[in-house]
C-alpha cells in the first residue's frame, strides 16, 4: 500500500507538471498563489513539490490541531516567520485568517509568500474574495483529465471510475468502489461540517443520491423540494454548496443573439463520474453500459473534460421551448462553437440540432461520440472522439 501512495504521488505530479509551472510563475508575481479544487484531487502533492523549490519554506496543515495552534497567536507567528514562503494547507478551516494576510502583505516591512489550498471556491470562501481581492492568483486543479492521463488508462476505465487520484490508479475495480465511498462517506460526515455547515449527512445524501438520477438534465427545483420535503431556497442552498465544493457543475443556458423562447433555467451535472457511477450503485462498465444514465454519463465526462481544456471560453447550453438544442455551446471573443453528444459509434442528429446551428450562427459544430476517428458528417460538422477533440488547437 505505500508504494501504492508513492506511485500515486508521483503519477499527479507528472499529470499536474503544466499547472505545477503556472503556480511557480504566479508566486514571483502575487503575495498569495491559492490552489483550489475537490478533496484528494492532488493538492497538497502539488503544493508540497513547489515548497521543495524554496530555501525557507514551511507548511502548515490546518487539519492538524498540533498545526492550528502554532496559529494561536498567528501575527507573531508570521513575524517571526517573515522572509519564508509559508503553505497554509486547507484555509477554509481557518477563514478568520484572512484579514490577517492582507494587512501583513500590505505591510512593507514584511516579505512574506503565501501558498494556500482550499477545498471550497472563492465564492464560497467569501471573506477571501473581499479580503484579498487584487493580492491573490487561483488556480483550479481538477480531477484527471483525459488529455492528462494520455495512453495509461483506457477510456472505459477512467469513464467507469471517474478522475479523481487514488479511485483512477486502484488496482482493481473493487479497491476503486471502496475508495469512492470512503469518499463519499467522509465528505457527507466531516468535511461538509468542517466547512461550517450544519447539515444531516442524511439529507445531503440522499439530495446527491437524487440528483445523480437528474444529472444531466434541467434543473427543476420545485420538483427537488417536493420530493425532499423542503423549500426551493433550501434545496437551491445544498445545491449551491455542492456545487461550490466541486462535486456540481451548473451549466447556464445560452441567451445571447438570439430571439428564440428560451429554456431559461440551467442544467445540472456531476463533477466526476467515479462519484456518479457510485452514487447510482452501478459496480462496472457492463452495468453502466445497460444502465438509463448511460448517455448522460457519457456527455457528464465530455463537458467535464471539455470546459477544463478550453478553460478560457464559457460554456452554456441553448434549448428552446420549441426543441431546438446543443447540449453545449462554448463561446470566447464573440464567437461562439457547438458541441453535441452522442453515445452511438455510428451517431445522428434530429432536425433541432440543425435548427439550433441556424440560431446560433455558430463558427464551428462537431458531434463527440465513441469513434475511432475524426470524420465530416455533413455541413461542416465533424464527429470527433472526446481524446482527439481535446487535442485540437486553437478551437475557439
Amino acid at each position: 500500500m505505500v508504494i501504492f501512495y508513492i506511485f500515486a504521488k508521483i503519477f499527479i505530479m507528472n499529470v499536474h507538471r503544466y499547472i505545477y509551472d503556472e503556480i511557480m510563475e504566479s508566486l514571483e508575481h502575487f503575495p498569495i498563489t491559492a490552489i483550489i479544487g475537490a478533496r484528494q484531487v492532488g493538492k497538497t502533492t502539488l503544493a508540497k513539490q513547489v515548497m521543495k523549490h524554496f530555501e525557507n519554506a514551511l507548511y502548515i496543515d490546518l487539519e492538524k490541531p498540533s498545526d492550528r495552534t502554532m496559529l494561536s497567536d498567528a501575527e507573531q507567528f508570521f513575524k517571526f516567520n517573515n522572509g519564508k514562503l509559508i503553505c497554509l494547507d486547507e484555509i477554509q478551516l481557518l477563514p478568520e485568517i484572512y484579514p490577517l494576510l492582507r494587512s501583513l502583505i500590505d505591510d512593507e516591512q514584511f516579505d512574506i509568500k503565501f501558498l494556500i489550498t482550499g477545498s471550497a471556491s472563492p465564492d464560497l470562501l467569501q471573506k477571501s474574495s473581499e479580503s484579498l481581492a487584487g493580492r491573490i492568483a487561483y488556480y483550479q486543479l481538477p480531477v484527471f483529465l483525459l488529455n492528462e492521463i494520455g495512453n495509461n488508462y483506457n477510456l472505459e476505465n477512467y469513464w467507469f471510475r471517474g478522475g479523481f487520484p487514488l479511485s483512477l490508479l486502484s488496482p482493481t475495480n473493487k479497491q476503486s468502489i471502496k475508495w469512492l465511498d470512503n469518499f463519499i462517506l467522509t465528505f457527507l460526515e466531516r468535511d461538509l461540517k468542517n466547512f461550517g455547515f450544519s447539515i444531516p449527512s442524511e439529507t445531503i445524501n440522499r439530495l446527491w443520491k437524487m440528483l445523480a438520477h437528474v444529472n444531466g438534465q434541467i434543473l427543476n427545483y420545485s420538483l427537488l423540494s417536493n420530493s425532499m420535503g423542503y423549500s426551493d431556497t433550501t434545496i437551491k442552498k445544498y445545491i449551491d454548496i455542492l456545487t461550490n465544493t466541486y462535486m456540481l457543475r451548473i451549466i447556464k443556458p445560452y441567451y445571447l443573439n438570439t430571439k428564440k423562447r428560451l429554456i431559461k433555467s440551467p442544467k445540472l451535472y456531476f463533477r466526476d463520474t467515479g462519484i456518479l457511477h457510485r452514487l447510482l450503485n452501478i459496480r462496472d462498465f457492463n452495468e453502466l453500459f445497460q444502465h438509463p444514465a448511460y448517455g448522460n454519463s457519457w456527455e457528464t465526462l465530455c463537458i467535464e473534460n471539455i470546459i477544463n481544456t478550453f478553460n478560457h471560453a464559457e460554456p452554456f447550453y441553448y434549448r428552446t421551448s420549441g426543441g431546438n438544442e446543443i447540449d453545449l455551446v462554448l463561446t470566447a471573443g464573440g464567437k461562439n462553437i457547438a458541441i453535441e453528444f452522442k453515445t452511438s459509434s455510428s451517431p445522428t442528429v434530429t432536425k433541432g440540432f440543425w435548427q439550433a446551428l441556424d440560431d446560433l450562427k455558430s463558427e464551428k459544430a462537431f458531434i463527440i461520440a465513441p469513434v475511432k476517428a475524426p470524420y465530416p458528417y455533413k455541413n461542416n460538422v465533424w464527429v470527433y472522439p472526446i481524446q482527439e477533440f481535446l487535442q485540437i488547437k486553437n478551437l475557439i
